[in-house]
């Protein structure tokens, strides 16, 4: 019999590295072998419990309140606070949307307010659960309109949202206005502080200048914050932290209108394995509140550093100046941050392309760990050979005849087959000789072509594309 985990280490050969700081995005390295080390033996032990009762895994519901008191204690979280360990920032996004349209069940048609930096897991949320976006403008510092926000607030408004800090450009909202004006109107504030929410209190410590965002604001009712991301934390957690029980009290959910046990949930998911709690609870309890100011540093360390080198290169700038730890970078009409994209990759390093968006081009983004830092003059490098490489290329243009079909197309009237056409026409798609999909090596004229396309467009092709990746192996 062929050993499984043999098959299984060759399967991973394919996947991007997550250990060694040159994945900036998807992963989060602390850089510490002893730390993977601690998460593993957790999660193992772990994997077979159920969080679904804590009655019957007590060392669970422990381990979740203890998690939940550090994250209180790190957002000047009130001694009335409570909170929840999800599974992931949208799931927290997700609750925090739902827990807000049943606290108002007299609105018959609840709205929300969103900078349009706000996450896409607001989208997804107003999807599922019927919450209208209103969509609001930022200022030309990618900054949330206050002003704007406030006049877009009605009485059927039953949340009000700001990030910290946003993910396409990285820089915290004016939140104290924000949550006054929400307070003012009597409505809940939440602060999606997924990414900034393990880095944003500790960079402070440092002496950075970061903006007010944490329940020391009046008027926020809720934040979100993803353990994953920059506690180092296995996969699978985020914590949503409410200002007091009553404002959590509608994300519950109980039903005993059937014949097996009483369902009783805190999240959307019933049985939850307590392996990504324990790994969590465990690689929190290793680092501990000192190693958290020490790998902060690190990481903002590296940023500091990946500024330099943007900055070092005529062909590139800065989007915004980053706040925490992501950062954007857009390129000048001498190349296209496609090909840059495409040739750090070549070059060993994954970076993340943000297709165009309202009057804002391409850029790159990059999400930066502690782990990142030892590397920086290995980036540096990468950087400035990939622009040079995509210079000597010139930027991807896409044929004006393709971009007026595209223009021309109502994504809501295509057929199967005209999906098949233009997927691969785009590239994003080719048959192998076995008949299975192929992936392309380079992406900068795919997403040229997406980059063209409306976002009605792109949407509809992306999840044409996941359909077809999304085929039983038989």
């Amino acid at each position: 019999m062929p050993d499984p985990l043999e098959r299984l280490r060759a399967l991973q050969g394919a996947d991007l590295p997550v250990h060694g700081g040159r994945t900036l995005a998807y992963v989060y390295d602390a850089g510490d072998p002893a730390v993977d080390r601690v998460a593993r033996e957790a999660v193992a032990a772990y994997s077979a419990s159920n969080a679904l009762d804590p009655t019957a895994f007590p060392s669970l519901l422990r381990m979740e309140n203890e998690l939940v008191g550090f994250t209180c204690r790190l957002l000047d979280a009130p001694e009335t606070a409570v909170g929840t360990v999800t599974s992931g920032g949208t799931e927290s996004i997700l609750l925090a949307v739902q827990g807000a349209r049943d606290s108002r069940p007299e609105v018959a048609r609840p709205r929300m307010v969103l900078p349009q930096t706000a996450h896409a897991a607001f989208h997804k949320a107003a999807h599922y659960f019927g919450v209208e976006p209103v969509l609001v403008p930022v200022g030309p510092d990618f900054r949330a309109d206050p002003a704007a926000m406030a006049a877009a607030v009605d009485d059927d408004t039953v949340l009000v949202v700001a990030s910290a800090p946003s993910y396409a450009h990285g820089v915290v909202d004016p939140v104290t206005e924000i949550a006054a004006a929400a307070a003012a109107r009597g409505i809940r504030c939440h602060v999606d502080a997924c990414i900034g929410g393990w880095v944003l209190p500790y960079a402070a410590r440092i002496g950075r200048d970061v903006p007010p965002w944490t329940f020391a604001v009046d008027g926020v009712t809720s934040i979100s914050l993803d353990t994953h991301k920059y506690a180092y934390a296995p996969k699978g957690t985020s914590i949503l932290l409410h200002r007091d029980p009553a404002l959590r009290r509608p994300q519950y959910f109980a039903s005993a209108a059937w014949p097996g046990y009483t369902m009783l949930n805190a999240t959307t998911q019933s049985t939850r394995s307590g392996g990504p709690v324990a790994g969590t609870w465990a690689v929190v309890e290793h680092i501990g509140d000192a190693g958290y100011l020490e790998l902060a540093g690190q990481a903002l360390a590296a940023v500091d550093a990946i500024v330099r080198c943007v900055e070092a290169e005529p062909a590139l700038r800065l989007v915004a100046d980053p706040d925490s730890t992501l950062v954007a970078v857009a390129t000048d009409d001498s190349c296209d941050p496609f090909t840059v994209t495409d040739e750090l990759l070549e070059r060993g390093w994954y970076v993340q392309p943000q297709l165009s968006f309202g009057a804002g081009g391409p850029t790159i983004h990059l999400s930066v760990s502690a782990g990142t830092l030892p590397h920086v003059g290995e980036l540096a490098t990468a950087l400035r050979d990939s622009v040079a490489a995509a210079r000597a290329a010139g930027p991807v243009t896409v044929d004006p005849d393709v971009v007026a079909v595209i223009e021309a197309l109502d994504p809501a009237a295509l057929t199967d087959a005209d999906f098949n056409g233009l997927l691969a026409a785009s590239g994003l798609v080719a048959a192998s000789a076995a008949g299975d999909l192929e992936l392309p090596t380079r992406m900068a004229e795919v997403n040229a072509m997406l980059d063209v396309a409306s976002p009605a467009m792109r949407e509809a092709l992306l999840v044409a594309f996941l359909d077809r990746l999304q085929r039983p192996v038989r």
